[in-house]
């Protein structure tokens, strides 16, 4: 489990430290902001066309190959970059796009290996502590890149952090062998994987809209954050940095606070359907208040209260969508989680990219505040309607 969670905390240095390279990467080769935008983005380019493939690859070959294979796979383009970089802006955003087909994988990958490895009492917590590795991944990779770039060069990032994904690759191939299930309804399915029964499941697009949503909120508040509390109270964006990192910890501490909650509760005899419900709908819905509560914040400090209560908030919801597909289909969550991640991917860039242009049109952060916090109700409705804890298919 430690391995796996290193595996998302190696994803997140390695998409993360471009966004503070590319800075010096600009000044060297004489960017427009047009084709820095195009440089960052083509991650995403990658990310979402093998999501599917890639947790398809895993419900066959199991997530031991799988994760291993990518892990190894983005390093390898992560160490590639500052090459293609110095070849052609073309080059530089093909391995972009390759390092994305890379960690496509990491979520789908991981989620076969802890429906195969973990007991169902300990899945919450195990999948919880999985997504909230992102977060830590997060809050490495801005200071300490932002350090080696200072101190070394743009390009040290990049291989210095590759390179620890290589180690990592030999690691994992080493020490973790092939596993039996630990109960028989996570083995391997036989025959092939039932898309159409799958998406015809209004569970699995409850999971989807779950998912979306709790996205939409933390990718939004994530990116646009430093920007926010600089343009709204006068922060300093060194100071703004740093105060961001805030809502990052408190996202990590109660994504794991909830994990562990939802399999004590499920212990203690509650139905997987009012847990899983519970969790996400209580976490959106709290979200949701608490930025709408932000657009009349009138200090610093309050606007920071609220943003790490939103991101505790949203952070519960790790607890809700994020293991439900291994209560409804076992044999095929690593599928699940593929096609929910591929729509709840788009809120990084739709999202992302409609906060700034509502800024740019009413000049303040209410407008996108308002319209996260509907998309966050959206989202729990639609899952506390339709969402289920049974077993859908075999």
């Amino acid at each position: 489990m430690l391995l796996i969670c290193a595996a998302v905390f190696i994803s997140y240095i390695d998409r993360t430290n471009i966004s503070v390279a590319a800075v010096a990467m600009r000044r060297a080769f004489g960017w427009s902001e047009t084709q820095k935008g195009l440089v960052l983005s083509a991650f995403y380019i990658g990310y979402i066309a093998l999501m599917l493939p890639s947790a398809g690859l895993a419900n066959r070959l199991g997530g031991r190959i799988v994760l291993g294979a990518a892990v190894a796979w983005w390093s390898v383009f992560t160490m590639l970059t500052p090459i293609a970089a110095s070849g052609s802006l073309p080059l530089l955003v093909a391995a972009r796009i390759a390092l994305g087909l890379g960690e496509a994988a990491v979520f789908p990958a991981s989620i076969n290996l802890i429906g195969s490895s973990m007991p169902a009492s300990q899945r919450s917590r195990a999948v919880a502590l999985l997504i909230s590795s992102l977060h830590i991944g997060t809050l490495f990779a801005l200071p300490s890149t932002g350090w080696l770039v200072q101190t070394y060069g743009w390009p040290v990032p990049f291989y210095a952090f590759g390179a620890v994904g290589l180690l990592w690759t030999g690691v994992w191939f080493a020490w973790i062998r092939p596993q039996s299930p630990t109960e028989p309804s996570t083995a391997p399915a036989r025959g092939p994987i039932p898309w159409g029964v799958l998406l015809r499941l209004p569970a699995v697009w409850a999971i989807v809209a779950g998912h979306f949503s709790s996205n939409w909120m933390l990718y939004v508040t994530s990116a646009w954050l430093p920007t926010y509390l600089s343009r709204t109270f006068g922060v300093s964006i060194a100071s703004a940095g740093l105060l961001s990192a805030a809502p990052s910890l408190c996202s990590f501490a109660a994504a794991n606070a909830a994990g562990f909650a939802a399999d004590r509760l499920l212990s203690r005899g509650c139905s997987a359907t009012s847990v899983r419900k519970a969790m996400q709908t209580i976490g959106l819905g709290a979200g949701a208040l608490f930025l709408l509560l932000l657009t009349g914040a009138e200090s610093t400090t309050s606007a920071l209260v609220l943003l790490c209560c939103a991101a505790v908030s949203v952070s519960i919801t790790t607890a809700g969508f994020a293991p439900n597909g291994l209560d409804i289909a076992p044999r095929h969550a690593d599928v699940i989680y593929g096609i929910s991640n591929t729509f709840a991917t788009l809120p990084g860039i739709a999202g992302v990219f409609l906060t700034g242009w509502l800024v740019d049109r009413t000049g303040s952060f209410a407008a996108p505040f308002f319209v996260t916090a509907g998309v966050s109700l959206a989202g729990a409705v639609v899952f506390l309607v339709f969402a289920s804890g049974k077993q859908q298919i075999d």
